[in-house]
């Protein structure tokens, strides 16, 4: 990691160095961790890179993660240790900009609607990250996948429909309107959408376009329901009161994780690395 991270920061001020050395930790005995800028266009953006600790130069499939409409928070940091910890090269990417992180459903409302309203900023976004990911020494550019919840869930597909050279996504809780059904003929990886059954958020319309889509350009898609869940099942601090619309789910929070798993060991193989694990 050292080099890569030596790489991109060359012509970096030395505060913005040392702020970064500083935020550079291991989180587990295993993970790496740091916050890195970057850009789309003249905005700057701060993610988040999780990374295996004993890469030793091997290469490892990349996972671009994108958060909830809550911005880059401590939910989608989790995540991303989570994921790296079971091998892959993970970058959570920052939708909003560096700074922006809503603290209210008002505010995160207005920020995740400036997205969904314009689909081609929000696709630059996801791929100015997707190409920070792609850029680390240990990321195999050959083995790309990436999940996303709620608003990120929506983000996976539209990063698919913006032709991204990716192998497949997963979209917990996510969106499922298709506003541009003609750009399902650009999606060139499989679909994995994990979906609460009771979700009042998704309308039945909303899942019969995105299968009519999906089936259109011959899409390799799967949908998974978990009953008894709605939205945000997998967020503890959602709460438990599913009469609200969104609330936690352990079961299905479990079931989902694992099922993602399972779909990129189907996606990348067995021993795309030594230690992406089953538990």
């Amino acid at each position: 990691m050292t080099a890569w991270f030596l790489k991109k920061m060359k012509g970096q001020t030395p505060s913005l160095l040392a702020a970064l050395l500083t935020g550079m930790n291991m989180t587990e005995a295993e993970v790496k961790t740091i916050e890195l800028e970057y850009r789309e266009g003249d905005v700057v953006l701060e993610g988040y890179f999780a990374v295996p600790d004993d890469l030793d130069g091997a290469k490892r499939p990349g996972i671009l993660l994108i958060h909830d409409w809550t911005g880059l928070q401590e939910f989608s940091r989790q995540r991303a240790e989570q994921l790296a910890g079971l091998g892959y090269v993970v970058f959570a990417a920052d939708v909003y900009g560096k700074g922006v992180r809503p603290k209210t459903p008002r505010e995160c409302g207005v920020q995740a609607g400036i997205y969904r309203k314009d689909r081609a900023l929000f696709r630059r976004r996801l791929n100015a990250a997707l190409e920070i990911l792609k850029s680390h020494d240990n990321c195999d550019g050959g083995k790309l996948g990436a999940i996303g919840y709620c608003f990120g869930g929506t983000g996976v597909i539209e990063l698919l429909r913006s032709g991204a050279d990716v192998d497949g996504v997963v979209s917990f809780h996510g969106g499922l309107d298709s506003p541009n059904p003609e750009d399902g003929r650009h999606i060139k990886g499989k679909i994995l959408v994990l979906h609460g059954a009771d979700d009042p958020s998704i309308s039945p319309e909303n899942i019969e376009a995105f299968i009519a889509e999906m089936n259109r350009w011959k899409v390799d898609w799967q949908m998974i329901s978990y009953s008894g869940a709605v939205h945000s099942f997998t967020k503890p601090k959602a709460g438990n009161n599913p009469a609200s619309g969104s609330a936690y789910h352990a079961l299905a929070d479990k079931r989902s994780w694992q099922h993602m798993k399972m779909f990129f060991i189907e996606i990348f193989g067995e021993n795309a690395s030594s230690r992406i694990r089953r538990n």
